[in-house]
């Protein structure tokens, strides 16, 4: 893990509170910055990753790093409400700020676009639609998102995994809305903050079919109290729905009844924004630091 390796893109990421960490683990769902290394490290497999928990008492980077060591931070999503002034939070927004001053290229889903958008002078608010659950409809990109580097390649308007009951509703200077939908006006931003850019999804691109069917299993009495479903029973029966299609993923017939394509079951589609972050503002914060 030295960078004088330069074929090495070192990666910091950034997980959420430990209590929530062992609820969705004793759901069966893998944790969020296992999920995060897997992606990353699957799209370029030379990428190292350290995980740190910033909310957790005495958390840091290893010993005999600094943030500015690291090419990348790409954060998860987290439980935590942005605009609550607990400990939790603003620990995670001075964390966030401190990554701006770094000079790191962020990334990140749902909490990371939240984050980032507060850190650098915006706010957030609980979306008055209540919670996007499961598949976030007719993501449509603005047209900043549609000349933007993060969206190349990628559909106008596409669908993607979600979860979450928050929203962006002010964005600081320096900040752009890339995307959004009917149900969350803000679904993207690209925020530059202290010279250093951070490109933000509230979707989630690291999740596939088994993943939302745990989280969703851990979450069944919640959403069925939000009218998901109509009883225990149909959260389950919808549980294992999306885990035999994750097992059978030519059953063209589950995906059909889930509404759901290449946006979703694709993977080299709904990661695409992941990838160009890599190849556009990881790898050369990686040439830099070697020329310099």
């Amino acid at each position: 893990l030295h960078l004088s390796i330069r074929r090495q893109r070192q990666m910091c990421i950034r997980d959420s509170i430990k209590a929530a960490r062992d609820e969705l683990e004793a759901g069966g769902a893998l944790g969020a910055g296992d999920q995060y290394e897997q992606m990353l490290t699957k799209i370029n497999p030379n990428i190292r990753c350290d995980i740190i928990y910033p909310s957790d008492l005495g958390a840091s980077v290893p010993s005999g790093k600094a943030l500015s060591d690291y090419d990348g931070v790409a954060w998860t999503g987290c439980s935590l409400t942005v605009f609550e002034d607990t400990p939790e939070v603003n620990t995670q927004i001075g964390f966030a700020r401190a990554c701006f001053e770094a000079g790191v290229p962020g990334f990140g889903s749902c909490w990371a676009a939240q984050i980032a958008v507060v850190a650098a002078g915006g706010i957030c608010r609980a979306n008055p639609n209540g919670r996007e659950m499961g598949f976030a409809r007719k993501i449509v990109l603005t047209d900043a998102g549609r000349g933007h580097p993060m969206y190349e390649g990628k559909s106008s308007v596409f669908d993607a995994y979600i979860s979450h009951v928050d929203e962006i509703t002010h964005m600081p200077a320096g900040s752009v809305v890339l995307a959004g939908n009917s149900f969350t006006r803000v679904q993207s931003v690209s925020v530059l903050y202290n010279g250093t850019p951070f490109w933000g999804l509230q979707y989630h691109p690291e999740y596939d079919l088994h993943e939302m069917a745990r989280l969703t299993w851990c979450r069944i009495d919640k959403l069925m109290g939000l009218g998901f479903f109509k009883d225990r029973q149909a959260g389950e029966n919808y549980v294992d729905l999306l885990e035999t299609l994750f097992q059978n993923p030519n059953r063209t017939d589950l995906a059909w009844r889930l509404g759901i394509d290449d946006d979703i079951l694709n993977e080299d589609v709904r990661r695409l924004e992941v990838r160009n972050w890599i190849d556009k503002l990881v790898i050369p914060t990686m040439l830099a630091k070697s020329r310099g």
